[in-house]
């Protein structure tokens, strides 16, 4: 297998969709789906269900997706590796840090600044990542830090709650509900709702459906999409009511409300994840995060 298939692969297992996955990737429609069926032929199984409406992840695509990522980011590691040791820098140092979809991303730009004062020939590699893929990427030792969300499983690395999200319901002006100051779950029971994919962030799914369970209602997910703004646009346009974490918003989308959700399984753990032994480097930026996320919010 080459490194087009694998980054095919991973695309088209966030995107669900191979356009968009080809997009992404700036290649031909073609050229992803050959890189995709090549993969599934050395690995002797399918990775997607596909159908003229839908594709979707199977048993073995969802099982080797976190090696993906985590195979990805060693390849970069090794390429940034090898050009620094050409340029003349015997000794490079690189602190790769992954970070989930929807997590804070404003804590981490306002602690990256700090980090490189203190660690100037420290390389900061940022490398977007799902969850489960952290945890992968960590035992491998492939990656420095993560950041994401709490979920199961979370075992040889070492978690360090970072924030106490709520989830937020985003719901066009016009609508019925955009007068309620909370929702609880009941109150969305079979409405047409939009968040984000299981594969990218399972945990806050599997919570989202555990707030659904215990107040009796029913989860009616109709679409996903990999990022909030995607989200909003589609609230906008009359889709349905869109679902994420009130950390994801570093604005007020125009035109909607931001309604918490209130009631049990309501909230999610967003979490720092390092290995066993930390680095200097990954120890100081975990401490220069959990002491920004503790400081007074001056507003997202």
């Amino acid at each position: 297998m080459d490194r087009m298939e694998l980054e095919a692969f991973v695309a088209v297992a966030e995107e669900l969709h191979f356009g968009r996955a080809a997009a992404r990737l700036h290649r031909g429609q073609p050229t992803v789906s050959d890189a995709v069926r090549r993969l599934e032929k050395t690995l002797g199984g399918r990775l997607f269900h596909r159908t003229s409406r839908r594709v979707s992840l199977t048993d073995l695509g969802a099982a080797l997706l976190p090696d993906a990522h985590a195979t990805l980011t060693q390849l970069r590691r090794f390429q940034q590796r090898g050009r620094a040791l050409a340029a003349g820098d015997r000794n490079p140092t690189t602190l790769v840090v992954a970070h989930a979809e929807y997590t804070g991303h404003q804590l981490l730009l306002r602690c990256l600044p700090q980090l490189r004062d203190r660690f100037p020939n420290v390389t900061i590699v940022p490398e977007a990542m799902p969850t489960t893929a952290q945890l992968t990427a960590l035992r491998a030792e492939t990656i420095d830090l993560g950041i994401g969300w709490a979920t199961d499983g979370i075992t040889g690395v070492r978690a360090r709650v970072l924030s106490t999200e709520r989830f937020v319901a985003l719901v066009p002006a016009a609508h019925p509900l955009s007068g309620h100051s909370e929702l609880r779950a009941a109150e969305l029971s079979t409405t047409d709702l939009l968040t984000w994919p299981h594969q990218i962030n399972s945990g806050l799914c599997d919570r989202l459906l555990s707030a659904f369970r215990i107040g009796g209602a029913d989860l009616r997910i109709i679409r996903t999409a990999d990022s909030v703004h995607a989200i909003a646009a589609h609230v906008a346009a009359g889709t349905g009511i869109g679902i994420t974490v009130e950390s994801a918003l570093d604005h007020q989308p125009p035109g909607l409300r931001v309604i918490p959700l209130t009631g049990p399984s309501t909230t999610a753990d967003q979490v720092i994840l390092t290995p066993a032994e930390p680095s200097d480097t990954a120890t100081a930026l975990r401490d220069l995060l959990l002491a920004s996320a503790e400081a007074p919010a001056t507003g997202r």
